[in-house]
C-alpha cells in the first residue's frame, strides 16, 4: 500500500491506542456479538489507566499503520512475561493485529504482521504465537496463509459470553 509508514507507539500515544482499538475492535466483531457485550469489553480493554499499563510495558509493543498520517490500524506484540498464556523467552506473542474495516485486503494487515516478524527474528525466538477467534475465518485464512497452524484452544470471554479461540504458532527459521 502506497504512503503507508509503521510508527512504534509511545506513552503519550494512549488516546490514539484507545480510538484506533475500539474502531478496529467493534468493524470486527460487531456483526457476531452483542452491543452490551462489545461496550463492555471495550470499556474494560481499552481503559485509560490499561492502556497507559500496556504501552509502558517493557515487555509489549505497539505500532500503528498510518495512511496519509492518519491510523488506519495498529499491531501488538508480547515477549516475555508479558506474554498472555505461553510465557517462555522463546517465544512471543502477536496479541492483536487489527485494521480498519475499509482497508481490508489493501496489505495493511500483512505489513503489521511483517513488523511483529521482523521484531521476533530480531529476539531471536523460536517461534511466534496467537489466538484467533473460531469464527474469525478471514483471520484464520490469513494466519493459515503465513504458515500458521493450530496447537490448542482457549476460552476468551467477551462480556457475558465465553468464545473459543484456536491457538496457533509458527517456527522461525534462523538462517
Amino acid at each position: 500500500m502506497q504512503n503507508l509508514q509503521l510508527r512504534k507507539a509511545v506513552e503519550t500515544d494512549h488516546i490514539n491506542l484507545q480510538n484506533i482499538g475500539k474502531l478496529t475492535f467493534f468493524g470486527t466483531f460487531s456483526a457476531d456479538n452483542s452491543v452490551q457485550n462489545l461496550k463492555t469489553y471495550l470499556e474494560s480493554a481499552f481503559a485509560t489507566e490499561k492502556v497507559k499499563s500496556e504501552l509502558s510495558d517493557k515487555n509489549s509493543e505497539f505500532y500503528f499503520a498510518e495512511l496519509d498520517n492518519k491510523i488506519i490500524g495498529y499491531l501488538k506484540v508480547n515477549f516475555g512475561d508479558s506474554q498472555t498464556e505461553i510465557k517462555s523467552k522463546k517465544s512471543i506473542e502477536i496479541e492483536r493485529i487489527y485494521v480498519l474495516k475499509e482497508f481490508h485486503g489493501k496489505s495493511a494487515g500483512q505489513i503489521l504482521y511483517e513488523k511483529a516478524i521482523e521484531v521476533a527474528k530480531a529476539l531471536e525466538v523460536d517461534f511466534v504465537w496467537l489466538g484467533v477467534w473460531e469464527k474469525n475465518l478471514r483471520a484464520i485464512r490469513f494466519y493459515e496463509k503465513n504458515k500458521f497452524t493450530p496447537f490448542d484452544k482457549h476460552v476468551f470471554k467477551l462480556g457475558n459470553k465465553e468464545q473459543i479461540d484456536i491457538m496457533m504458532k509458527m517456527k522461525l527459521l534462523h538462517i
